[in-house]
């Protein structure tokens, strides 16, 4: 090892915007859904930060799956592909609820698969919603995107 410190990587603001979405949508499905449980707001935050690394994790996983899929020229790779992307789409909740089991145990339920998948999408829904709407352009903006 030459000594040298990697570069850390630096929190991008929209990685904290998206935290605090995963907080609120948590905190609804907690209120709203009787097999969706936390102890606490803490336990609760903690769980965002880690649905936001388990799903980032996810995310890009998926990415690769479907540029695969896309580089794929035979119907045997896009068959494969396919199959890969359902059963990381699938086998993602089971991976968040071990996950938080693991982490959390008792403290934090998710529910089980039809719960946490209907969480999840909630959470990206409105991940992407927030995001957008930050990112629109203002009304009367004297700038423009290209």
């Amino acid at each position: 090892m030459t000594g040298l410190a990697r570069p850390r990587r630096r929190l991008a603001a929209a990685d904290v915007v998206d935290v605090f979405v995963y907080v609120v949508v948590l905190n609804l499905a907690i209120e709203y859904v009787p097999s969706v449980i936390s102890e606490t707001f803490t336990v609760s935050l903690l769980t965002a930060v880690l649905l936001k690394v388990v799903l980032e994790v996810v995310v890009g996983i998926k990415s690769r799956l479907r540029g695969r899929l896309r580089a794929a020229s035979t119907v045997g790779g896009k068959a494969i592909a396919v199959a890969m992307l359902w059963v990381l789409l699938v086998g993602s909740k089971f991976v968040v609820l071990e996950v938080v089991d693991l982490v959390f145990g008792d403290r934090v339920s998710l529910g089980g698969f039809v719960p946490v998948t209907l969480l999840i999408l909630a959470l990206l829904l409105a991940r992407a919603g927030v995001r957008r709407l930050v990112d629109a352009p203002s009304v009367g903006s004297s700038t423009t995107r290209e």
